[in-house]
């Protein structure tokens, strides 16, 4: 099977090339090779590639950036998804676009988590963009998957290696503790894209994440826990964090918990967000 893989260099991408490397062929792009936001461009490499998929892993993720370079932002995370979707329209390719938690406004009610249709309403320039991407997917061509996800890490720099150097450095950290949702292992989503490809299921969206649900501050004890690191932990809340750390942030939302009823519902497996974590150290930490 022939896949085109955008934003080759991210961490995501790192982990789709991994896991679908075996009996497939991938066609890797960066933005050197090829600038999804140029869509004389993309239609050209699709049409000369022909792909039966597409995963589109470029996207514009720095949160606070953002909020000053809206055009920049929009660009990449609306109108390149809107040319891939008309290139894998033209060649009847399936295209996996990666979405996020920030196209919903983060305060629903903490004892519940968001389904694929709760409406959405971002209050950033990075979940603004990314609905725009959402839509414009949508708005060019039917066979699609939209896979939202959160707190993302893996080969690359990413919350758990920041804690890892924090925790080795620092006596005691302060970590907010009002912020909940799922971290989610890159390998992990990776899988999931791949069993949807396998198993073939219905074109649409759904929230990737791994099981299970914490917050920043219980992730960090436990990546602490993990790695035998004996810091000190601290819980805030974000306003505290901001006042402390005397940051300019985004608004962050407080709820980013989504439910994987409906791709768990389809027969792909997803593991705990504990377990991923574990696997993640074992190699993270075998490799210092």
């Amino acid at each position: 099977m022939k896949i085109l893989i955008t934003g080759a260099n991210g961490m995501l991408a790192k982990s789709v090339r991994e896991k679908l490397s075996e009996g497939n062929e991938l066609i890797c792009t960066d933005v050197n090779e090829l600038d999804i936001t140029d869509e004389t461009a993309v239609l050209k490499k699709v049409e000369e590639i022909k792909p039966e998929y597409i995963i589109n892993c470029a996207a514009y993720t720095a949160v606070d950036k953002a909020e000053d370079v809206y055009d920049l932002a929009d660009k990449i995370n609306a109108d390149g998804p809107g040319n891939l979707a008309k290139a894998a329209k033209a060649v009847d390719a399936v295209l996996i676009h990666i979405s996020t938690d920030y196209v919903f406004n983060g305060d629903l009610d903490i004892s519940k988590s968001y389904v694929e249709t709760d409406q959405v309403g971002p209050v950033t320039v990075y979940g603004k963009t990314k609905l725009h991407g959402e839509e414009e997917v949508q708005k060019n061509t039917d066979k699609f998957y939209i896979f939202r996800t959160a707190w993302l890490y893996g080969d690359g720099n990413n919350f758990v290696r920041t804690m890892l150097k924090l925790g080795t450095t620092k006596d005691e950290i302060n970590v907010v503790s009002d912020q909940h949702g799922s971290p989610t292992y890159a390998e992990d989503l990776a899988n999931i894209i791949k069993q949807a490809i396998e198993k073939k299921i219905p074109y649409g969206i759904y929230h990737t994440t791994n099981q299970g649900f914490t917050t920043w501050y219980e992730f960090t004890k436990k990546i602490f826990e993990l790695a035998n690191i004996s810091c000190k932990v601290n819980p805030v809340t974000t306003e505290k964090y901001i006042e402390i750390m005397k940051v300019k942030q985004a608004k962050r939302p407080f709820n980013s918990k989504l439910s994987k009823e409906k791709i768990l519902s389809q027969g792909v497996e997803i593991p705990t967000w504990e377990e991923g974590l574990k696997r993640y150290l074992d190699i993270e930490l075998k490799n210092k």
